[in-house]
């Protein structure tokens, strides 16, 4: 039997993730939907791995780091409603997927990962892809890069399950924190919008995802 990983055309099966996963799941943003096409999500995952990115699931490809479903990442994405002008802080940039889609749309992505091989990964992989406008640096994820800020966006492209304080308040006013937050076990894609002192979460699709990203999870309670 044919390797699958070696026969895969990779460009007919992007084109067909977004005719399938993307576009039909309200996602019309066409900036969105050509970087979805164009950047090789394959080349973000180990070698054995490669045949599963465009199946619609989500693909876990190092400890606690995963691809999310196109279908969900594309529609975090358009709720970030991220503009060419803006500069985004991308949390937990894993091998550098997330991160190559926003700089696609953004004028600057600042990303955080802990994992220093995997931001050194996701740097390689950005500049192997020719990308000028985007930079990977190792931190805490939960602690952001305020250095760096204030951040007109901020995406976190997993589940959190607590409010991510520390990161809105790296926010410019009217900044968006794109997430999908995880409560009484639903999880829901949506934003904080941030105004004054206050952040508010708006919720705009069902979300398959149900594993917390690392720094993210919930407080645990003591039961006495």
């Amino acid at each position: 039997m044919a390797d699958p990983v070696t026969c895969m055309n990779y460009e007919t099966a992007r084109r067909h993730m977004v005719e399938c996963q993307v576009r039909p799941n309200d996602v019309t943003d066409l900036r969105i939907q050509r970087a979805m096409e164009t950047i090789p999500r394959e080349i973000f995952v180990p070698l054995e791995l490669r045949d599963q990115v465009y199946v619609e699931r989500e693909v876990v490809y190092a400890p606690n780091r995963r691809l999310l479903r196109a279908r969900d990442f594309a529609k975090l994405v358009a709720a970030a409603d991220i503009r060419a002008s803006d500069v985004v802080l991308n949390v937990i940039s894993g091998s550098g997927y997330s991160t190559s889609i926003l700089a696609c749309l953004a004028e600057m992505v600042v990303s955080v990962e802990s994992d220093e091989s995997l931001a050194a990964l996701a740097q390689d992989n950005l500049n192997t892809l020719g990308f000028s406008n985007a930079a990977v640096i190792s931190g805490d994820p939960a602690a952001g890069a305020a250095g760096q800020g204030p951040f007109d966006v901020i995406f976190l492209s997993g589940v959190i399950e607590r409010e991510p304080v520390s990161l809105l308040a790296q926010l410019k006013e009217g900044g968006r924190l794109a997430a999908i937050l995880r409560e009484n076990g639903v999880s829901r894609g949506g934003v904080y919008l941030k105004s004054g002192a206050t952040s508010s979460f708006l919720p705009q699709f069902d979300a398959a995802s149900s594993v917390a990203m690392p720094g993210f999870e919930r407080a645990k309670e003591f039961v006495f």
